[in-house]
């Protein structure tokens, strides 16, 4: 057989692939809890996004599936082996600071901008189209291989149990959700919530706190409304803390109520260190203004223990491993309401351990204030494919192939849907030089890089599968 010039061949799907991944695009897929139904179980918006993927699927002649509105999958080729490719629709909140309509796509200078547009729906579409051309090209296979879209993976992954509740478990596979070369280990998962009573008094009183949207983003905007004497000391006390800290600000004023923003950089909960918490850095400057009781807890655990804290040392749960590296913590969601209390809550991405370990030793850490420290559901433990396993040196001698640069294994605090899978890893779509939006206001993804992601895909999975 004469040898697949891949990059060629994806090259002639470039105006297709664009037309139908700005259609996905525009649904707004982020879930709403408030609109959940029986139908629609984590909100309206994921579950259409799942519909325009099979949609795909079912035009193009594919065997499709949908679970409830969880999660789909599209099916093709025949064997004993399932191979199994793992991607999402659903988004993260927009949040603040966009130039542009999130969920109207805009190709600008090579990028298309919106949200979702490499998390996870430019990727996944990718991978989508790697089955397509394999199917056109009639490409003979020996294996199963299913492409499995979920709706839930930016929160509990709720979807992926529906799934996997009744359909049988990939024997491998890779998710395109993360980077280049691969991504063979994840760390371990586990989210804590911090619960704060909620009394105080004095002369300054903390109304309301609230920062952040979801534990695995950092902040990017915290709110604070306070019941001041003295606004104008406050206020020009706010005004010279906005000088001197890597964060901009505004407050309005409502009677003897005084309303302070922050705004920081939001960033993956993976990588807190890139981004600026908005929240701890209004915590910071709450603290100097004499807070009282469980208001004074609240700001005080978020301004000295929480704040610039992205190893979670002053947590008490710092660690490394010399295969996955340090731990990192993200204190993600912040809210504190006077009379009923407040909830602090942080996710932490581990190399070594339990979670039960982790929620001990911030209890441990945390004695002397009074605060409850509560481990979330769900959580994973970390996972890790060997770079002799023939899945991760089939994908690095395609990706070296094609690329002609270094393919390594790598660790990541993000957690991918690779890790389901005994034999699963992430795989793409950002590469090396690639500039990494999610979660981020302004998210784009180069259509180079999908395109070049695209080809790869199509190597890769005939590798895998091919007779």
């Amino acid at each position: 057989m004469t040898a697949l010039d891949y990059k060629k061949i994806v090259a002639d799907y470039q105006e297709d692939f664009l037309n139908d991944l700005f259609e996905l695009l525009r649904v707004p897929s982020v879930r709403e809890d408030d609109q959940a139904t029986a139908e629609f179980p984590v909100g309206p918006g994921p579950a259409k996004a799942l519909h325009k993927f099979l949609e795909f699927g079912k035009r193009d002649g594919f065997t499709v599936q949908n679970f409830d509105n969880w999660a789909g999958h599209i099916e093709m080729g025949e064997g004993n082996e399932l191979m199994g490719i793992l991607g999402h629709v659903d988004v993260v909140p927009v949040g603040t600071g966009w130039d542009t309509d999130p969920f109207e796509p805009v190709l600008k200078e090579g990028r298309i901008y919106a949200r979702g547009s490499s998390d996870d729906k430019g990727p996944s579409l990718a991978a989508y189209y790697a089955l397509k051309i394999i199917k056109d090209l009639k490409l003979p296979v020996a294996k199963k291989i299913r492409l499995i879209i979920g709706t839930d993976e930016e929160s509990g992954w709720q979807c992926m149990d529906h799934y996997f509740s009744v359909e049988k478990m990939p024997d491998f596979g890779f998710s395109p959700d993360a980077v280049f070369p691969i991504i063979n280990g994840e760390k371990g998962n586990v989210t804590v919530q911090l619960h704060f009573g909620g009394n105080q008094s004095g002369d300054i009183k903390l109304i309301r706190f609230e920062s952040g949207l979801r534990s695995n983003m950092v902040p990017q905007d915290a709110e604070a409304t306070l019941e001041v004497k003295d606004l104008d000391a406050v206020i020009a006390s706010f005004e010279e803390f906005l000088t001197s800290e890597p964060i901009t600000g505004s407050y309005e004023q409502n009677g003897t109520q005084l309303i302070l923003h922050v705004v920081g950089k939001a960033a993956h909960g993976s990588t807190p260190e890139v981004g600026i918490n908005g929240a701890t850095y209004l915590g910071k400057f709450l603290q100097t203004l004499g807070l009282s009781q469980d208001a004074k807890t609240f700001v005080d655990v978020t301004a000295q223990v929480l704040h610039d804290d992205p190893k979670g040392e002053k947590l008490g749960v710092a660690m490394v491993d010399d295969v996955m590296g340090e731990l990192s913590a993200n204190a993600g969601v912040f809210r504190f309401e006077e009379g009923k209390g407040g909830t602090i809550t942080i996710n932490m991405r581990y190399p070594k351990g339990t979670d039960e370990e982790i929620t001990q030793k911030i209890t441990q850490q945390l004695a002397s204030y009074d605060v409850t420290v509560e481990k979330a559901a769900g959580g994973k433990l970390p996972h890790y494919v060997s770079p002799e396993d023939p899945l991760v040196k089939t994908l690095l001698d395609v990706y070296h192939r094609q690329t002609g640069l270094e393919a390594h294994e790598q660790v990541i605090g993000g957690g991918t849907y690779g890790r389901l899978m005994d034999r699963g890893v992430a795989y793409g779509a950002l590469f090396p030089d690639s500039i990494d939006t999610m979660h981020q206001a302004n998210e784009f993804m180069a259509l180079d890089d999908l395109m070049r992601s695209m080809a790869i895909y199509l190597e890769a999975i005939y590798e895998l599968v091919r007779p």
